[in-house]
């Protein structure tokens, strides 16, 4: 008989934590971190939908902290977010959170004051059906973060003074030439002459990349050798969580199947593949039967190429799984941008329909030649004692030809397993916001205005808004709504998956339809810490309808 391996919830009335800075060394050097429970990542905490939720959370700093509880539904002051549905929690204060947990699945939580959250203060949250839908043999969180080198703030700083501080990656002559011979001489210089009038490069995919971070699995460094336990023939859950300030991964287990069963906490029809990108605070649930005696690599590489953290599924703690061939940087194509110029000025006139998020990983495609040089990127150091190199150009590893890469999942086929007949007919209106930044100055934000000169986006209760996300810029832009779902049109009608985070690709235009259905002032951002410090955010204020009556 399957014995589902999920913890038991805790029998303790009242959840405590508590926030403090600790000393820790991940990458060989003692740094300090922001820590819930003093522990990286924070406790896992397990509910079960339907629990009325009481949780104390003290703050032990000498700054003001809080925690955000992404993806839950809520009471809007219940959401902790400082400014926004409370004040934070002041040194020495406790703040109690009280609320019914009215879902089940995969979430997690995090600080939402300063750059607490790129110091380590967050954590799972699995929720337990009322009744449990699926039985498994063993079920695991797989976290990923990324952890920074430098002090987040004096990253912020560097990004400022130079957007591109850390793309150790940018093109070079030698490029130039192989271009020439690859395109022809008169197409390169086209090619060059479109980025450099969009102030960008085709290499910028990520603007904080390995340069400047590890790569974590559960807080976990690859070289520390983490590793989850199966016997041949089980079923093994395994709940991603990205819980990265700015990075995007791919994740595969070569040699292992993977079956989606759910996103951002909520079911999906089964979907088998053999990778899957996850954006920053998004979650995916996959199933997976290793029937063999054998090691698995579990390997989530940057969505840049510019690192890697792995750990291994294995039916023996001795054993480890060797590491698959990296693969080559990938670049942007004109394509990605919508066209020759789109993310410099050109978007979807305002009566274009929007497009559906179908999206195109096809990064292999368009990848460069496999090159060692490439993966070890020693020909872009430019070290100083602040700015260390590369931490993983040492890590020479084969570099896998980009045609062995299997196509991986896209949003199209994340199909909700319940419809919402509430999705039929038109919504009540349409709002449209282009996601625009300025890398030269590195301020992000939505309709070319930042947060701090923005008026709140107002939406009455009961109604449903379709929101459409024009990418003007170079970046992915993972999109969160704090206390609203937010259904993602990707062709499925009635059967559009709900999620909490939509990542929108460059040069892509995106609509999701958002019942709002909780008043209260919520948070509306990008969820890349940088780009919504920097301006990428909103206020979203559900107002309470007014009867005919007053």
């Amino acid at each position: 008989m399957l014995a589902n391996l999920l913890p038991s919830l805790t029998q303790a009335d009242v959840y405590r934590l508590s926030v403090s800075e600790k000393s820790i060394n991940l990458i060989g050097e003692t740094q300090q971190a922001v820590l819930a429970d003093a522990a990286l990542p924070a406790p896992t905490l397990h509910w079960r939908e339907g629990e009325d939720v009481t949780l104390e959370v003290t703050n032990l700093l000498k700054e003001s902290t809080s925690i955000h509880w992404h993806g839950i539904i809520l009471p809007y002051q219940m959401d902790g977010v400082p400014g926004i549905s409370f004040d934070g929690i002041e040194p020495g204060q406790t703040f109690t959170y009280r609320f019914k947990v009215k879902q089940s699945g995969t979430y997690w939580y995090h600080g939402h004051s300063g750059m607490q959250e790129q110091q380590g203060l967050f954590g799972a949250l699995i929720i337990a059906p009322q009744q449990e839908q699926q039985t498994v043999d063993r079920d695991y969180v797989v976290m990923l973060s990324d952890w920074p080198r430098a002090d987040p703030q004096r990253t912020m700083a560097r990004l400022k003074k130079q957007s591109d501080y850390y793309n150790f990656q940018q093109r070079t002559v030698g490029d130039f030439f192989a271009d020439i011979q690859r395109l022809g001489f008169w197409e390169t210089i086209a090619d060059r002459l479109a980025w450099g009038e969009m102030r960008m490069e085709p290499t910028d995919l990520a603007d904080v990349t390995g340069a400047n971070y590890r790569f974590l699995i559960n807080g976990k460094t690859a070289e520390a050798k983490p590793h989850y336990l199966f016997k041949p023939g089980e079923t093994v859950r395994l709940r991603f969580i990205n819980a990265s300030a700015m990075t995007h991964f791919d994740v595969r287990l070569p040699g292992l199947k993977m079956t989606v069963i759910a996103a951002d906490g909520q079911p999906v029809e089964p979907v088998d593949v053999e990778e899957f990108r996850i954006a920053v605070a998004e979650t995916y649930d996959v199933l997976v039967q290793p029937q063999t005696e054998q090691a698995y690599s579990i390997f989530a590489e940057a969505m840049d190429r510019s690192g890697y953290v792995s750990a291994t599924l294995t039916p023996r703690a001795d054993l480890h799984a060797e590491l698959p061939a990296l693969r080559p940087m990938t670049l942007l194509t004109l394509a990605d941008m919508g066209g020759e110029h789109a993310g410099h000025s050109a978007h979807q006139a305002p009566d274009e329909p929007a497009v559906t998020a179908e999206v195109d990983h096809s990064h292999a495609e368009r990848a460069l030649a496999p090159d060692s040089t490439m993966v070890e990127h020693s020909g872009h150091q430019h070290a100083t004692a602040d700015a260390p190199p590369n931490p993983h150009a040492g890590h020479v590893m084969p570099v896998a030809d980009a045609s062995d890469t299997a196509k991986p999942l896209s949003y199209s086929q994340l199909i909700a397993v319940q419809p919402n007949h509430a999705l039929m007919g038109p919504p009540d209106r349409e709002i449209k916001l282009r996601l625009t930044g300025n890398m030269q100055r590195y301020i992000w934000s939505f309709d070319d205005t930042k947060f701090a000169d923005a008026e709140p986006i107002r939406v009455k209760f009961g109604e449903r808004i379709r929101f459409t996300y024009i990418n003007e810029t170079m970046m992915n832009h993972p999109i969160h709504i704090h206390g609203l779902w937010q259904y993602l049109d990707n062709g499925n009608g009635m059967y559009n998956p709900k999620k909490h985070v939509i990542n929108v690709k460059p040069g892509q235009t995106v609509s999701v339809d958002v019942p709002a259905d909780a008043e209260g002032e919520w948070a509306f951002h990008c969820h890349l810490l940088y780009h919504m410090d920097t301006g990428m955010f909103r206020k979203l204020i559900v107002e309470k309808a007014k009867h005919e009556h007053q």
